[in-house]
C-alpha cells in the first residue's frame, strides 16, 4: 500500500552555490493543491472578524467569567457578542476622547479575562496598535516596551497597576492614561496625577466617551494591529509587527485545516481561556473562536484550580503548553500506580487493545468502544466529558505523553508549530494519524515551506532524510521588527522566514523539529554538541521531568542539571530503603548517581556517541521556572540566564570530577 502524503512539491530544490547554502524543495499542503485559501469576503482586519459575528450572532455567549459569591467562584456569567460589542463601541469612543488618534499604541496588561479582549476590539475598532505587556519577559521588560512602542493609553489589571507605577518617571514620556479593569483608589490617582498621567477605573472610563460619536477609521489589510514582544533568549524583547492580514490569513488556513478534516469549528464550540492572549497562540485561536461565534470562558489564574475551572466550563476544545499537559499525565500516572493490581492489569489491557487498533488505523472513538466505556470515559470527565481536540504548542510535547493522551483522553491530540514570527499554526498534525506521533504534522494550508542546509552542523537539505532550517513564505509571516531593520534582514531573506530551528521531513510530509540551530557548542577536543536533540533524549527517561545539559569547549564531557520526577524518586528511595522527603533525596549523593545511571542507560539504548554522555548530575528539586528567569514565558529554556543561576554548581561538577 502506498504511504499517504501529506505534501505536494510546488519548487524544485536549489543546488549551494556563490556562498548561499543548498536549499530543499518547496512544498505545501495537500489540502492546498488548487491554491490557497481565497480571502473571506469583507474580512480585511481583526475588527471585521468580530463585527461580522456580533451581527451574525448577537445572541450567542460570547464571554464567560466565573462569578464570585461568598468567597466562593461558582457557575459562568455570561456577556453575548451584542453586549461585548456595545462595551467595545463605549471603549473606542472613550479611547478617542483622551485624544488617542488612529494608529496610536494601546498595551494591554494583566491576565486574560472580558475586559482584556474588549481593550483588544476596541483598539482593532478603532486601527490601533494592540501591544501587551507582559512581566514575564524580565524585570524592566513592561518599562521597556511602553518606552520602545511609545505607549500613550494602557488597559491594566487592577492588581498590576503598582507595577505600572514603578515604570514613572520614565514610561511617563509616553503614557498618559492608565486603566484599570477594576477599581483604582485615590491615592492610585493622585500617584499617576503627580506625574501628568491620569487613571481610571473601567466603569469611568467607559462614561468618558458616553455622548461622543467618532466615525470608525477604514482599515486596510496591509495595516498593523499589534506588535508583540517575544522574549529572545539573550538581549532586549524585540517587537514583531502583525498585520491584519496575518491573522486574517491564518484563520482562513486554521478554518480549510479543520475543514479538511472533518473537525470544522462551530458556533457551539466553547473554549478555556487560559493560554496567555499576550503570546500569538493564545491570540490565533481565540480570534478563530471568535470568527465563529463561538464561546470563550476565563479561567481564574491560578494552575492549581485550572482542573475545576475546566470541569465548571466543559470546553470542546483544549489548547495547551507541553508543561500543562504534563502535569496532566503525572496525575493520571500517580492515579493508576496507586490503584488496585486488578484496575492496573485492566488499564494496561485497555489501553494496549486500544492502541495496537490505532496503530493499525482505526479512528479513536472506534478503535475500541468497550475501553472507552469501562476505563477511559473517567480520563473524559476530568476534562470536563466533552472535549473533542486537544492542541498543544509552543514547545515539543514528549512523544510518550502525546501517545499516552491519544489513546486515554477519547479525542483528538494534535501538536502545532509555529512562532510569533509567522504568526503561530505553521504546522499542525492531523486527527487520527498515529504516525505522526512526535511531529508537528504537514504545513497549514496557507503558506509555503523548505529546508535550508547547515552544513556546520551536519544538515543537508537534499539527502535521502532532508534535514535542515524550517523556513516558511507566505501572508502569514511578520511585518518585520519594530525599530529593528537589521534584524528583520537577518531573519527575511528573499521572501523566505529562517524559524532558527532544525526540522526533518517524514516521508509522509510531517515535521520533526530535532534541534535548534544556535543551541550548538564544541567541547574541548572539537566535538559538536547538539544540546536540544540530547535534552530530548534525556528526557525520555521517566526519572526526569525536566533536564538542562551543558559543556564547554575548555571542558571535555558534559554535566547536566535534573529536575527528576518525584514519583519516580520516592520509588526508587523505597526499594533501595533510602529514606527521606523529595528535597532531600534531591540532595542524597545516591539518588544523583541513580538519576545519571537511568539518563545514560537512555542514551546508550538510543545510542548516543560517548562524549553526548553525561559524566555528572546536580538535582533541584525546585522545577525550572520563569520567576528565576530560567525559562522564556513559552517555557523555552533560557541558557545564558541558566549557566549565570547554575554557575557554581556546575563549577563544582567539574573540580570534583578532576
Amino acid at each position: 500500500m502506498e504511504p499517504k502524503k501529506f505534501i505536494l512539491e510546488v519548487e524544485p530544490a536549489i543546488q549551494a552555490k556563490d556562498g548561499r547554502q543548498s536549499m530543499g524543495p518547496v512544498y505545501r499542503s495537500v489540502f492546498a493543491k488548487d491554491g490557497f485559501p481565497p480571502p473571506i469576503d469583507g474580512l480585511d482586519s481583526c475588527w471585521d472578524v468580530f463585527r461580522l459575528s456580533a451581527e451574525k450572532y448577537p445572541d450567542n455567549k460570547m464571554l464567560g467569567t466565573r462569578e464570585f459569591v461568598d468567597g466562593k467562584h461558582g457557575k459562568y456569567e455570561w456577556l453575548t457578542y451584542k453586549q461585548v460589542y456595545g462595551k467595545v463601541i463605549q471603549a473606542r469612543n472613550s479611547i478617542r476622547a483622551c485624544g488617542v488618534e488612529p494608529g496610536g499604541k494601546c498595551g494591554i496588561y494583566g491576565v486574560n479575562c472580558a475586559e482584556w479582549i474588549m481593550s483588544m476590539e476596541a483598539c482593532n475598532a478603532h486601527g490601533l496598535y494592540c501591544i501587551p505587556l507582559y512581566d514575564t519577559l524580565g524585570a524592566n521588560a513592561v518599562e521597556f516596551i511602553i518606552c520602545h512602542a511609545e505607549v500613550k493609553i494602557a488597559f491594566v489589571e487592577e492588581k498590576k497597576i503598582p507595577e505600572v507605577v514603578k515604570t514613572f518617571p520614565k514610561a511617563g514620556e509616553y503614557l498618559k492614561t492608565i486603566v484599570s479593569f477594576g477599581q483604582v483608589s485615590l491615592e492610585q490617582k493622585e500617584q499617576f496625577k503627580n506625574f501628568g498621567s491620569a487613571l481610571y477605573s473601567w466603569d469611568e472610563f467607559l462614561s468618558l466617551g458616553k455622548d461622543k460619536q467618532f466615525d470608525l477609521p477604514v482599515k486596510k489589510k496591509t495595516d498593523i494591529c499589534t506588535i508583540m514582544y517575544t522574549s529572545g533568549t539573550t538581549g532586549d524583547p524585540k517587537g514583531v509587527l502583525i498585520s491584519n492580514n496575518s491573522i486574517v490569513t491564518v484563520i482562513s488556513g486554521i478554518c480549510r485545516l479543520l475543514e479538511s478534516a472533518n473537525e470544522s469549528l462551530t458556533a457551539h464550540d466553547v473554549y478555556l481561556s487560559f493560554l496567555p492572549l499576550a503570546h500569538i497562540f493564545g491570540r490565533v485561536i481565540e480570534e478563530c473562536f471568535i470568527r465563529h461565534g463561538a464561546s470563550i470562558g476565563f479561567w481564574r489564574g491560578d494552575v492549581k484550580l485550572l482542573i475545576e475551572d475546566i470541569g465548571e466550563l466543559k470546553p470542546t476544545i483544549f489548547c495547551a503548553v507541553p508543561r500543562v499537559l504534563d502535569r496532566i499525565y503525572s496525575g493520571l500516572q500517580q492515579k493508576i500506580s496507586s490503584g488496585s493490581f486488578l484496575k492496573n492489569k485492566l488499564f494496561n489491557l485497555a489501553f494496549s487493545y486500544k492502541l495496537h487498533n490505532m496503530k493499525g488505523g482505526s479512528k479513536h472513538e472506534e478503535a475500541s468502544i468497550l475501553s472507552d466505556k469501562l476505563v477511559f470515559t473517567k480520563v473524559k470527565q476530568g476534562l470536563g466529558g466533552r472535549v473533542r481536540i486537544i492542541l498543544s504548542g509552543a514547545a515539543p510535547l514528549a512523544p510518550h505523553i502525546e501517545g499516552f493522551l491519544r489513546v486515554v483522553a477519547c479525542c483528538h491530540v494534535l501538536q502545532g508549530y509555529g512562532l510569533t514570527e509567522t504568526c503561530a499554526g505553521s504546522f499542525v498534525s492531523l486527527p487520527d494519524e498515529m504516525n505522526m506521533l512526535g511531529t508537528v504534522g504537514p504545513p497549514v494550508p496557507n503558506l509555503d515551506a523548505r529546508l535550508e542546509s547547515v552544513p556546520e552542523m551536519n544538515y543537508d537539505a537534499l539527502s535521502s532524510t532532508p534535514q535542515g532550517e524550517i523556513c516558511i513564505r507566505g501572508d502569514t509571516l511578520f511585518s518585520g521588527y519594530y525599530k529593528r531593520e537589521d534584524l528583520t534582514k537577518e531573519v527575511l531573506v528573499d521572501g523566505w522566514f529562517h524559524t532558527g530551528d532544525i526540522g526533518e521531513w517524514q516521508p509522509d510530509g510531517s515535521m520533526k523539529v530535532i534541534d535548534r540551530k544556535k543551541n550548538i557548542f564544541k567541547l574541548a577536543q572539537g566535538e559538536y554538541v547538539a544540546v536540544e536533540n540530547l535534552e530530548n533524549v534525556y528526557g525520555l527517561a521517566s526519572a526526569v521531568d525536566e533536564i538542562w545539559v551543558y559543556g564547554n569547549s575548555f571542558e571535555s564531557c558534559l554535566v547536566a542539571v535534573v529536575n527528576p520526577n518525584k514519583h519516580a524518586i520516592e520509588k526508587w528511595a523505597r526499594s533501595v530503603d533510602v529514606s527521606g522527603d523529595y528535597d532531600s533525596l534531591c540532595h542524597n549523593p545516591k539518588a544523583k548517581e541513580y538519576l545519571q545511571g537511568e539518563i545514560n542507560r537512555i542514551g546508550k539504548e538510543k545510542k548516543l556517541k560517548g562524549f553526548e554522555l553525561v559524566k555528572a548530575v546536580e538535582l533541584d528539586p525546585v522545577p525550572f521556572d520563569v520567576e528565576r528567569d530560567l525559562l522564556t514565558p513559552t517555557l523555552k529554556k533560557k541558557r545564558p540566564q541558566m549557566l549565570k543561576y547554575y554557575q557554581s554548581t556546575i563549577d563544582d561538577m567539574y573540580k570534583n570530577m578532576k
